[in-house]
């Protein structure tokens, strides 16, 4: 009867001939709506995959379905353990669960393993959540960004990831050329261009700076800058460059949001013995941290609740931690003392003390006094 029915609508509906010359596109297609409508607490039931089908032309029935899922997990199988597809049915029928497939079936429906998916929930969750925190990606581009890498959970994932990606006062750039501007670089200091060998250029751009009489919107300068480009750098979630000035014969960082109408000149680079001469670790650490001082060891006074705030800035490699009694502990580790070390220091209050030295300890009394002096 079921046959005869079947034949009846291919007769009576000539249109259905093209939808059963479409069947060679059904695997996938039943691939794709399991990856992006089924998830562990979201089955999806044969019924509902043949209405998607329908939707894409295509006349499925639950048996089919059923067929078409089987058929999904021997090549799977066959993929992973690099094996035929009859030892992959026996694979199959000796499994103690159903851990090993692409696809497991639940009491309304299937849906796509976990752990079959090229990427862990937490991974794209993570991943989405520092591309909205980016500073240097503007919110469109974010959005862009989020959307591509959403594609590899389900739509019930996409939906809580992107509830859950709350970003409190980020300020985004407003460069929407951010992203060319990263390529552009890349291209100025590759060696290798289209499988041909490259030689790293100069660059020229214009760079943007916010004044106190528009603080909306950075403007951009007329001034023409030419810099040789060695080093992207990220820090505090904006992409600095760090270049040989030729003019000025010094090694300098741009925020590379500021810059503007950026060009390859065809300039081979200079600068390289000063680039080789620079430690570009202790360098980026004085421009965009808290050092640019002279190095001393110092021993510092914390109260304990500061404990995983003081061992995320120095580290436990070159720092020696000590307990001083319940409340307090004590640090002594190597910084480059300036006005930001203080500054840094100025964020705990009365919970941090220089114990020493004495030289560090009056100089902070003087820095203290300084700001005190604008009040």
């Amino acid at each position: 009867m079921e046959f005869e029915k079947n034949e009846s609508r291919q007769v009576n509906n000539k249109p259905n001939s093209g939808r059963k010359s479409n069947q060679r596109a059904k695997l996938y297609l039943v691939l794709q709506i399991l990856q992006k409508r089924s998830d562990e607490y979201n089955p999806i039931a044969a019924d509902d995959i043949a209405a998607d089908l329908d939707a894409f032309g295509i006349d499925a029935e639950r048996r089919s379905i059923y067929k078409d899922i089987e058929d999904l997990n021997k090549v799977y199988v066959m993929m992973k353990e690099n094996c035929t597809i009859d030892e992959a049915e026996k694979i199959i029928a000796e499994a103690d669960d159903n851990k090993k497939l692409m696809i497991k079936r639940a009491k309304k429906g299937f849906y796509i393993n976990p752990e079959a998916r090229e990427f862990q929930l937490n991974d794209i969750r993570l991943i989405t959540e520092c591309v909205y925190s980016t500073k240097f990606i503007p919110s469109d581009s974010a959005e862009r960004l989020a959307n591509i890498l959403l594609e590899n959970v389900s739509e019930y994932q996409a939906r809580k990831i992107k509830t859950d990606a709350v970003v409190v006062d980020r300020v985004k750039t407003l460069n929407k050329t951010v992203l060319t501007n990263i390529d552009l670089i890349r291209d100025a200091m590759a060696t290798e261009q289209n499988r041909k060998k490259h030689i790293p250029e100069k660059i020229s751009f214009k760079y943007a700076r916010y004044e106190i009489t528009n603080v909306e919107k950075p403007v951009v300068r007329s001034k023409q800058y030419t810099v040789s480009p060695y080093y992207l750098i990220i820090s505090d979630g904006n992409y600095y460059l760090l270049a040989y000035d030729d003019g000025k014969r010094d090694v300098r960082t741009y925020r590379v949001d500021r810059m503007k109408n950026i060009k390859l000149t065809g300039q081979p680079r200079g600068g390289l013995d000063a680039i080789k001469a620079l430690d570009v670790k202790n360098y980026t650490q004085r421009v965009f941290s808290m050092y640019g001082g002279e190095k001393t060891s110092v021993s510092l006074r914390f109260d304990n609740s500061l404990l995983d705030t003081v061992l995320d800035r120095f580290g436990t490699k070159t720092a020696l931690y000590s307990r001083i009694d319940d409340e307090h502990f004590q640090v002594n580790c190597d910084v480059e003392v300036s006005p930001q070390f203080f500054g840094w220091l100025c964020g705990f209050g009365s919970n941090v003390e220089i114990v020493a030295p004495k030289q560090v300890r009056e100089e902070y009394q003087i820095h203290l006094k300084t700001i005190l002096n604008n009040y």
